[in-house]
């Protein structure tokens, strides 16, 4: 099997393109040999000190992000069989909390808990929070219905929130994708972060958009 070798390839870095024109460069430019991630990064006009200005929410992608997500369902005992039948790969209550205390695994890519289970987790919020694991009711991942969340997570929904910086950054997909499932991912990330917008936050909210693959330049994107 031959290797295609990527050319050199010259771009303005400062030009905001097109959706579909940065995906077309985005997909060129990809140089790993498997199959890339699609990346969005958002840089937002937001004071990340006040605590009413912190962007944290979750969205449904239409066509998912490409990889099969594993999901931890923390459950009064009840609620396990039918969170089983939704479809999350590890279900517990109190002792899962004990063995994650223990041995500081988290072999899971997103958790939701019940509201009662809360309590429970304090052992172990650190272990979650320093993995962006901990379960919220932002992000819709603390509810009275895990089931339909684990199905909706299954499905495409994936949750995220600013960092120290203000950016916000999301997968949308893979670079096998075809543009127009990339771009109807991509539709949906900016219309959930125009609407989450904070009152309070001032001037240009959304100042800079670009795309890009796993190891892959970014591409600034125009809205």
């Amino acid at each position: 099997m031959t290797t295609k070798k990527v050319k050199t390839f010259d771009y303005d870095k400062q030009k905001a393109y097109s959706l579909e024109e940065a995906l077309e460069m985005t997909k060129k430019f990809s140089k790993t040999k498997f199959d890339a991630s699609v990346e969005v990064h958002f840089r937002l006009g937001i004071d990340t000190k006040k605590g009413d200005q912190q962007i944290r929410s979750a969205v449904s992608l239409p066509h998912g992000i490409g990889k099969t997500v594993k999901v931890a369902a923390f459950v009064a005992p009840a609620k396990e069989a039918e969170v089983k039948a939704a479809g999350a790969d590890i279900v517990g209550g109190e002792e899962l909390i004990e063995e994650i205390k223990k041995s500081e695994k988290t072999d899971f890519d997103v958790a939701i808990a019940q509201p009662e289970m809360m309590r429970f987790l304090a052992p172990i919020a650190k272990i979650l929070g320093t993995r962006g694991l901990m379960p919220s009711p932002k992000n819709e991942t603390v509810t009275t219905d895990p089931a339909t969340a684990v199905k909706e997570i299954k499905k495409g929904k994936i949750s995220f929130k600013n960092d120290d910086t203000g950016n916000v950054h999301l997968v949308i997909g893979k670079t096998s994708f075809e543009n127009q499932k990339l771009i109807e991912n991509f539709t949906a990330v900016v219309d959930l972060i125009k609407k989450v917008k904070p009152n309070k936050s001032k001037g240009v909210y959304i100042k800079n958009v670009s795309i890009t693959s796993t190891m892959g330049p970014g591409i600034k994107v125009s809205l």
